[in-house]
């Protein structure tokens, strides 16, 4: 037996061994200091390290994933690449096809060469939807093969609730997700192929002489935060996937539907408080202690859809 297939029956069977952690339904975080803290996402999921849900809102309703989509993208590529189907030193030429995909995009020229690599930090970094054609079409020949290899691993991993129809998450009626899918893509991307945190952990990369760099505040705080990709489309709102590490465990957090992005990064933030709380990982008046204030208005951030 695999040994991440082994650890990961060990973290089920200590899960039901375990106390169960709290769990809210109704959108609002059971109290930490005598007043209930309401979340405006449509859709919100927090697992804990042995995959048990600590808060859900409305996790299992299918809504649109905009760039969560890159995940799966993200999970076929780290496949290849360590099945050898793929290097990521090599050159990959850039289609028209690839080229028109619309914003937002890296750029990229029809006929250019781009290593690999960079595709990749182009999908997990600047969720450039231009590169996650491109590397479909080169892991797949063509978008529609790849989409067809996407919703197929969907039902190896038992994503009952998923449904692609690109590789980038541009508005599509028939493209569909739910938060707990989401949660179980993420735990799955990161435990299987974990270079892929170190793609969804980074904050900058250079191509062609230019910067392409994401400013995230959930980086920095309230700590731990260590994977992120977040999704942006008119129909969705503003989405977000976040993995955390804080004294040994990890939480994955999916959020969807929020009304806009800082709003869905001060959501994400009150979570893992809760998380952390719940876990005995952080004082419930830590915040108190610290002076904690409402955040002000964000600093206007760079790329990231």
């Amino acid at each position: 037996m695999h040994p991440s297939h082994l650890l990961a029956q060990l973290a089920a069977l200590a899960a039901l061994l375990l106390p169960p952690s709290a769990v809210a339904q109704d959108g609002r975080i059971p109290s930490l200091n005598g007043r209930r803290v309401a979340l405006s996402a449509d859709s919100v999921l927090l697992l804990d390290t042995y995959g048990r849900t600590v808060y859900a809102k409305n996790a299992d309703d299918e809504r649109p994933p905009a760039s969560l989509v890159k995940l799966m993208t993200l999970y076929l590529a780290s496949e290849d690449i360590q099945r050898g189907k793929a290097d990521l030193e090599e050159p990959v030429q850039v289609s028209h096809y690839a080229s028109l995909t619309p914003k937002y995009r890296m750029g990229l020229r029809s006929g250019t060469w781009v290593p690999l690599h960079v595709l990749l930090d182009g999908v997990a970094i600047a969720s450039a939807n231009d590169a996650a054609t491109a590397l479909a079409e080169r892991l797949a020949g063509d978008e529609a093969a790849f989409v067809e290899r996407m919703n197929a691993k969907a039902r190896e991993l038992g994503l009952a609730g998923t449904r692609f129809t690109n590789a980038h998450g541009l508005p599509d009626p028939g493209q569909r997700s739910t938060a707990r899918d989401l949660a179980q893509l993420t735990i799955r991307l990161l435990e299987d192929y974990p270079a892929s945190r170190t793609m969804l952990g980074g904050q900058t990369f250079v191509y062609n002489g230019r910067m392409y760099a994401r400013h995230i505040p959930l980086f920095n705080d309230p700590g731990g935060v260590q994977a992120i990709k977040t999704g942006f489309t008119r129909e969705a709102g503003y989405n977000l996937v976040v993995s955390a590490w804080r004294g040994g465990q990890q939480f994955v957090m999916v959020v969807l539907g929020s009304r806009s992005r800082s709003l869905s990064f001060l959501e994400a933030k009150k979570l893992l408080h809760y998380a952390f709380v719940e876990t005995g990982l952080e004082p419930p008046d830590e915040r108190s202690r610290q002076g904690w204030r409402r955040p002000g208005r964000p600093r206007r951030e760079t790329i990231e859809r």
